[in-house]
């Protein structure tokens, strides 16, 4: 049993924009990892619809809860926090995997390493 009828009209429909467009978001970051050809284009659509589309939904539960308790709510931030640091590392790891892979296996889709700058000698004394 949930207490969103007694949510104000004033609050009910920001709330419902928000996660309108939080889910608008997620869903076209979907549709991007469906309908983009290569695994490299396929990284970006998702991270930034999953990314911008938590915070829609993180903002439109602070707004909710934060009326219907009478006190601001802010333990939504603490998941953002993690949202937004977590899913860029997880990108560049999944990239930086995948570049590896695919140089190990000969493809024409990365550029190949750049040749190794000479060392310079030390010199003691």
């Amino acid at each position: 049993m949930t207490h969103a009828a007694d949510l104000p009209l004033w609050a009910a429909l920001p709330v419902a924009a928000l996660l309108l467009l939080g889910a608008g978001l997620a869903l076209a970051g979907s549709i991007g990892l469906v309908r983009l050809r290569s695994f490299y284009d396929r990284m970006h659509a998702p991270t930034l619809g999953t990314t911008l589309g938590i915070g829609c939904v993180l903002l439109a539960s602070m707004l909710c809860f934060s009326i219907l308790q009478s006190r601001l709510v802010l333990h939504e931030i603490l998941i953002a926090a993690f949202m937004v640091i977590t899913t860029p590392v997880t990108l560049m790891l999944l990239a930086r995997a995948a570049v590896y892979r695919d140089r190990q296996e000969g493809s024409r889709e990365v550029p190949p390493l750049p040749p190794a700058a000479p060392r310079a000698e030390r010199t003691e004394g």
